[in-house]
């Protein structure tokens, strides 16, 4: 029998009683207690890991925060680039794997599956790839069918925007791999806080609800366009203490309340280099790209100018250059043209493209080209200042692109060199516009996320109020 659930006054105040519970025996719930059951709240760890095993080598936020995300069992933490991710889901994952005994793996991009292995080896722990022994298996997202998801007792998702996709192949995997593992923690740069839906795959996978639940929890569609969501005019609030339940989301150590002394950004020198435009097939004059295809066709008409242009920039200078590009032609051009420059490109294979990037890291090689696509994405590569980009619609790329470089750790002013034509005013804009957005979103994100963890206190009532006689 369900019954009744009615409210009644007792000496400790408003009591909820349930009438069928009744039957078998009193069953009291005090009203507080009934709310709490009601909220939706992220899942705390049953299980307590050893503070035995905490590292020294982390910063007083980093350690923090990895606390936080141990206590929360399931957790994702948003930092910048350049403060640690590598060094706090190490020390994640050596802190579970030894106080339960058994392995943890992090998945990664294939680009830095050989890097965190190297910083693991820096910091005393002990990572291996896949197919080795270990505690801490270190593989990349494409062989994750390779692995039984009940061999371990933990898991990290480096990179964890990969999730954006959500209706793919690859996020799907992701989520259903995860539901079999106990501890999780999903580690990110660039969430993007304007796309619930991006949220939502995250919340998805930390096992906490399913992203369709989420978004029919807090949010309504926007207009009669049922693709777009917004927040519920009353659910600000409540989403943000949701959200705050289970990640963390910080640019700088202040965002929870520690000092930047040590995490100052040198000079960033955005530098625009526009070509003259040709006239494309069957037009007397140039004219602004428009649509999508004649962007595309401006691109092609212009690869020679615009590729001239970068070998320039690079060869001027004897210091390591970045040259990002979208086009193959593009890449293979401008492979030719700079000095010392070694290609990665989609027809590599894994075990080319991973020799690619450890050979630039390590300085055996001037300059690398290659795409956003395959290398923008968890690369540390500090040893270098300089690079150029030809621009596309996507922030996210040229964000990551650029912080490759230009992030905590670097000592010398990074150098930018977007080169374009006066046929693409369009796109700029558009880049112009997204970058905006996104510092004015992700400073939101901060700030109801810090708001959200300072007001979520025990209530406390400042006023005494008298029940009525008739109860």
């Amino acid at each position: 029998m369900q019954g009744i659930a009615f409210g009644r006054w007792g000496s400790s105040g408003l009591v909820w009683v349930n009438l069928g519970q009744q039957l078998k025996g009193a069953w009291v719930m005090k009203y507080g207690e009934f709310l709490a059951a009601k909220a939706i709240s992220a899942r705390r760890s049953e299980q307590k890991v050893a503070t035995a095993y905490f590292h020294g080598f982390l910063y007083d936020f980093q350690s923090r925060l990895v606390s936080w995300a141990i206590e929360r069992g399931r957790a994702a933490i948003f930092a910048d680039c350049g403060l640690g991710k590598t060094a706090m889901q190490l020390s994640w994952a050596d802190i579970v794997s030894k106080s339960f005994g058994r392995p943890v793996l992090i998945l990664a991009p294939l680009s830095v599956v050989s890097q965190t292995i190297e910083e693991a080896s820096r910091f005393g722990i002990e990572a291996t790839r896949d197919g080795q022994p270990g505690m801490i298996t270190v593989t990349n997202y494409q062989r994750m069918d390779r692995l039984n998801a009940s061999d371990y007792c933990g898991v990290v998702c480096d990179e964890s925007s990969i999730l954006k996709s959500y209706s793919g192949a690859t996020r799907t995997a992701i989520i259903d791999f995860m539901r079999h593992v106990d501890y999780r923690l999903l580690c990110s740069a660039t969430p993007s806080p304007n796309d619930f839906e991006e949220l939502g795959n995250s919340v998805e996978a930390l096992g906490i609800m399913r992203r369709v639940e989420m978004l029919a929890t807090f949010f309504v569609h926007d207009g009669g366009d049922t693709g777009k969501w917004r927040l519920r005019g009353h659910g600000q609030r409540p989403f943000w203490e949701f959200v705050a339940g289970w990640a963390r989301a910080i640019r700088r150590p202040s965002d929870v309340g520690f000092s930047d002394d040590r995490f100052v950004l040198p000079e960033m020198r955005v530098v625009s280099h526009v070509l003259n435009s040709k006239p494309l097939p069957g037009m007397l004059f140039a004219s602004e790209a428009k649509t999508l295809d004649e962007q595309r066709a401006e691109r092609r008409a212009t690869i020679e100018d615009r590729c001239s242009k970068v070998a320039e920039i690079a060869n001027a200078d004897s210091s390591p250059f970045v040259a990002w590009c979208s086009l193959n032609d593009e890449s293979r051009l401008l492979t030719s043209m700079i000095d010392g420059a070694i290609e990665v490109s989609g027809s590599m294979s894994d075990e080319e493209k991973e020799d690619a990037f450890d050979r630039f890291r390590k300085g055996a090689a001037k300059a690398i080209v290659t795409k956003p696509s395959m290398a923008a994405f968890g690369m540390n590569w500090q040893h270098c200042h300089r690079m150029s980009f030809f621009p596309s619609h996507s922030h996210e790329q040229f964000y990551q692109a650029v912080r490759r470089c230009w992030r905590f750790g670097q000592k010398m002013p990074v150098e930018v060199h977007i080169v374009t034509t006066e046929s693409e005013s369009a796109v700029i804009d558009n880049l112009k516009r997204k970058e905006k957005q996104s510092i004015e979103l992700f400073d939101r994100i901060v700030e109801n996320m810090g708001a959200a963890i300072r007001d979520a206190a025990v209530y406390c009532p400042l006023k005494k109020v008298e029940a009525p006689s008739w109860l």
